[in-house]
């Protein structure tokens, strides 16, 4: 009886045993027969267990994953990707619309750092740094005429939050050096870059690169900032704009829509249709707007022109938008890192699928097209596209899907003074060099300027081109009078707004490179002549304006 009252104790844990190492041994030997061969999802494992148990040299098994990831994910579609954990903490910032670091704007002049503007209320204003301040140590380490870089620059000043960097600066052209500890803490990233009136009645919005956790509060901010100063229209600027996250979009759209509009829906194989509507609770209901997109604008830019478009509520003006509407859903890793991949599809209430098409594998054709729309004349002539899908809008209007968002009206991107000579001094940046030269060198002057339009009426009278030209002569970029004269405006607008941006910041320098933008010229346009009320846009009255400029 007592033996087998023992085995019935340990037999439990005997078999428990047996089903553990037979699972182990399977793992480890059992994924290749005794022919080599291995069948279904384990070939991966499989051929990891074999590098590290048989190759040659000894492996970074690890470090061999982490570089196989991103193609095998990236294989599945365009949007489809894996993030490293060190790449995952600079999408988060993107994302959380914050970092943490010391809260200034820099530039490398002559391999110095030059603070430009400091960050209201955050940790460098705290500390006593004041604009044009050099940074020449950090850390008890020299950094001025080393060559540095600005992303050497971002590693230096950014860190933890509460952790603390000790700085050395020279001001005013001294040659004292004032030992300043800075305390790092959350810095903002705004992700409106300017809002400002047009008109006595027409307020402008530009969005930045991505919308951001904070973009509605911006967003929201920025509209009751016109409102209080008169606005009752509205152009929303979202060229460049890349898109971000879909409840903030959402909510943005809300403002413009009534209770019950269908703003987007997704839809995917195992992911049901989810639908979002407006809730009725929006400020902006019965104001005009214009909404301004390009090749870049994508994903949640989309989905807001399209929202706009599909219910008749304003008018899209620009070139067809980039056509991101895939809907990735985000796998996060023990490690930091995360896999964000595609579950569904993006639809505008028309039921448009704004994802233009792609070819499996062929993804960097897809990464190249807004070159090859440029190259195909899609940037000065009215869309060459011939296979998109017509729709209906709420009211009746016929709108386009299938490649991204089809203006209602197309407004080519102006090339003129474009040439050679222009793009050589742009793409090497002698134009923002030497605005910052200039700037640094006559800042007791500039400063004393009360507002950024006298400055800009200043700036008009000064030799700026004569002076950039000596400078990008002296720099590799030879003198070419017949481009010079081609390009003088477009090159001292530029400067002008380079300059102001140094003095007056982020949205007078929007303010004043965008005073001849003939996409805000054109939705001012549209606003004062009527064209953008909900009845005049259902009659397509807007037209008007296409067959007058062609008669010209």
């Amino acid at each position: 009886m007592d033996s087998e009252k023992k085995v019935r104790t340990w037999l439990p844990l005997w078999i428990g045993i047996g089903i553990a190492v037979g699972i182990f041994i399977g793992t480890k030997y059992g994924q290749f027969s005794r022919s080599g061969v291995v069948g279904g999802a384990g070939k991966i494992d499989a051929v990891l267990n074999y590098i590290r148990e048989s190759y040659v040299d000894t492996v970074n098994v690890r470090q061999l994953v982490e570089d196989a990831l991103p193609h095998i994910i990236q294989e599945l579609d365009p949007h489809s990707e894996y993030i490293s954990a060190a790449d995952m903490k600079r999408v988060n910032e993107d994302l959380e619309g914050h970092f943490s670091g010391i809260g200034v704007s820099f530039y490398v002049l002559r391999d110095t750092i030059v603070v430009t503007g400091i960050v209201a209320g955050g940790p460098s204003e705290a500390a006593g740094i004041m604009p044009w301040d050099r940074i020449v140590m950090v850390n008890d380490t020299l950094v001025a005429g080393k060559k540095i870089q600005n992303d050497d620059v971002l590693k230096k000043l950014r860190g933890e939050k509460g952790s603390e960097v000790k700085l050395g600066i020279l001001r005013d052209n001294g040659s004292r050096l004032h030992e300043i500890t800075v305390t790092r803490g959350d810095i903002p990233m705004s992700s409106v870059n300017a809002a400002y009136m047009l008109t006595d009645k027409t307020g402008f919005i530009k969005l930045g690169r991505n919308f951001g956790f904070n973009t509605f509060s911006e967003f929201i901010s920025a509209i009751s900032k016109l409102k209080s100063q008169g606005a009752d229209s509205f152009v929303i600027d979202l060229r460049g704009n890349a898109g971000g996250s879909l409840e903030i979009v959402v909510a943005m759209v809300n403002e413009f829509l009534d209770k019950g509009d269908l703003i987007v829906y997704t839809e995917g194989r195992n992911f049901p249709r989810t639908d979002n509507y407006a809730n009725g609770s929006g400020t902006c209901k019965e104001d005009d707007v214009i909404v301004l997109i390009d090749e870049l604008s994508a994903s949640a830019s989309e989905i807001f022109a399209g929202a706009i478009q599909d219910h008749d509520r304003g008018l899209v003006i620009g070139r067809r938008s980039f056509g991101k509407g895939l809907v990735q859903s985000q796998r996060n890793f023990p490690d930091g890192s995360a896999v964000r991949l595609t579950v569904a599809r993006y639809y505008t209430a028309s039921g448009r699928s704004i994802q233009r098409g792609y070819e499996k594998g062929k993804y960097d054709e897809y990464e190249m097209d807004a070159i090859n729309r440029y190259l195909e004349g899609d940037y000065i002539n009215v869309d060459t596209m011939n296979n998109l899908t017509p729709y209906q809008t709420i009211g009746g209007r016929t709108v386009y899907g299938g490649d991204g968002i089809m203006p209602d009206l197309f407004v080519a991107r102006d090339t003129t003074g474009m040439n050679s000579y222009y793009n050589s001094i742009v793409n090497s940046r002698l134009d923002e060099k030497y605005a910052m030269i200039y700037s640094d060198m006559n800042r007791d002057k500039l400063s004393h300027f009360d507002t950024w339009q006298d400055l800009y009426k200043y700036l008009h009278q000064q030799p700026l081109l004569l002076n950039l030209v000596s400078f990008a002569d002296h720099n590799g970029v030879r003198k070419r009078p017949y481009y010079i004269q081609e390009s003088g405006e477009l090159l001292e607008n530029v400067l002008y707004a380079y300059i102001i941006r140094n003095f007056f910041g982020e949205e007078a320098f929007w303010a004043s490179y965008s005073k001849e933008d003939p996409l805000i010229k054109k939705g001012i346009e549209l606003i004062e002549t009527g064209k953008t009320s909900r009845e005049s846009i259902i009659n397509e009255e807007y037209r008007e304006l296409l067959q007058k400029e062609s008669l010209r």
